[in-house]
């Protein structure tokens, strides 16, 4: 028993404070408990000013598992999900090997079976991410692939992208484009404007806007299919979004906090650790991001939850791999630049991180009711909190974000009949 919880349920219409009673991983009752009640065996815990709102979900996470399990690996993910107040993610496929087989489908979801963290799998647009013959897409999908995705490098080969398109159409299951025009970016490193500081090769904006740009027009010729375009960096991206949403609601976007957040000066400050892919940009894109957000052209937050080791983070801004983790610090940093801020409210922001993604990979809406499954996220609206990596239950600790103070703090995750605690 939840006792004296807040709920917020926005799709539910329920916003108060109640006793909410688990058994068996489903909801037995919302209201007020009796003493009967509390003496029949019930484990009471007391949640005054903890607010319960349905379980949020990561639609954009690496755990590294197979072939990286040093930086990463499903049990490691799993905790450091529910630690940053997560009970679902999506895995991507850029594994090693890749995620272009049935098999790997399989040994991922066997390895994530039984955990409290919903653990759904992103499977290869292109065979071994080459991009250059598609993937058995429908082999894939039997062996229960949601999405497909070349994340970590894009699909460029119009062939196979027409492929993946057209399969996306008919099945109405979601492709989500890593937008680089590896033409434009070539070896760069950081944003263009801030290479030249550092005397590297820089990424243009045009090799996301380029290929977005692109895309959507072929996606317009496929009729009902589903084009997503993942960690929106560029103001502009927003803007071609924008105006392809006004025919066509399959277009769809997502945003990650270092890019509404953070600008390409903090590469000067965080080195590596601010290095990822789509790159920092321009306080001016930062501003157009954020406005998207507002009015929905971008309707999922998610992380990017990228780990690398520190040895590989201390090869230098160029030798550096791509990436930053962001499972545990999501929340605060959400909360405190959206909600906090005014640019959302907070209905807004828990259709962001937990209805929308759902809806996206045509997962069923969490429903906080009577006699469905409990799947919940619960946090201290009011705590105040400095992010503190070394508390992370991540393997890694490569983050820009480290002692930012920040505002609305994990407590708990309910799923699968299991509760976990976080410590942040």
């Amino acid at each position: 028993m939840l006792k004296n919880i807040s709920i917020l349920s926005p799709k539910d219409n329920l916003k108060g404070v109640f006793d909410i009673i688990i058994s068996g991983g489903i909801i037995q009752k919302i209201g007020a408990a009796d003493e009967s009640e509390l003496k029949n065996g019930v484990t009471a815990v007391d949640c005054s000013g903890k607010t319960l709102m349905p379980g949020f979900f990561d639609l954009h996470v690496h755990f590294r598992d197979p072939g990286q399990t040093e930086k990463e690996d499903i049990a490691s993910g799993c905790e450091s999900a529910a630690n940053g107040g997560f009970t679902g993610v999506l895995c991507m496929p850029n594994t090693k090997p890749p995620v272009d087989t049935p098999e790997t489908v399989g040994y991922i979801k066997q390895k994530a079976a039984g955990n409290l963290v919903d653990v759904l799998v992103s499977a290869c647009a292109s065979k071994e991410r080459k991009d250059s013959e598609t993937a058995d897409l429908q082999a894939l999908l039997d062996a229960g692939a949601v999405a497909f995705t070349d994340d970590g490098s894009p699909v460029m080969n119009r062939n196979v992208l027409k492929d993946v398109l057209a399969f996306s159409a008919v099945n109405q299951i979601p492709f989500m484009q890593h937008a680089e025009d590896l033409r434009i970016s070539g070896k760069g490193s950081v944003n263009k404007r801030v290479s030249e500081k550092l005397k590297v090769e820089g990424i243009p904006e045009e090799s996301e806007t380029e290929l977005v740009k692109s895309d959507i027009d072929l996606a317009f010729s496929i009729e009902y299919s589903r084009y997503h375009v993942q960690h929106i960096s560029c103001g502009e991206t927003v803007d071609i979004l924008r105006k392809a949403q006004e025919t066509n609601r399959n277009i769809t976007g997502e945003a990650c906090p270092h890019h509404f957040i953070l600008t390409d000066e903090n590469v000067l400050i965080n080195g590596a650790n601010a290095k990822m892919n789509p790159p920092l940009r321009k306080e001016s894109d930062v501003k157009k991001i954020l406005e998207g957000i507002r009015d929905n052209t971008i309707s999922v937050l998610c992380t990017d939850h990228a780990p690398h080791t520190a040895e590989e983070k201390g090869r230098g801004i160029e030798q550096a791999p791509f990436g930053i983790v962001g499972l545990e610090s999501c929340i605060g940093l959400s909360y405190t630049y959206l909600v906090d801020k005014g640019i959302i409210s907070v209905e807004q922001w828990i259709e962001k991180l937990s209805d929308n993604p759902r809806q996206l990979l045509n997962l069923p809406r969490v429903k906080i009711t009577e006699g469905e499954k409990a799947n919940f996220t619960i946090v201290d609206m009011d705590a105040e909190w400095n992010v503190n990596p070394e508390k992370f239950k991540t393997k890694c600790r490569n983050t820009p974000f480290g002692g930012f103070e920040v505002k609305c703090k994990p407590f708990a995750v309910v799923n699968n009949d299991q509760i976990y605690y976080s410590d942040l």
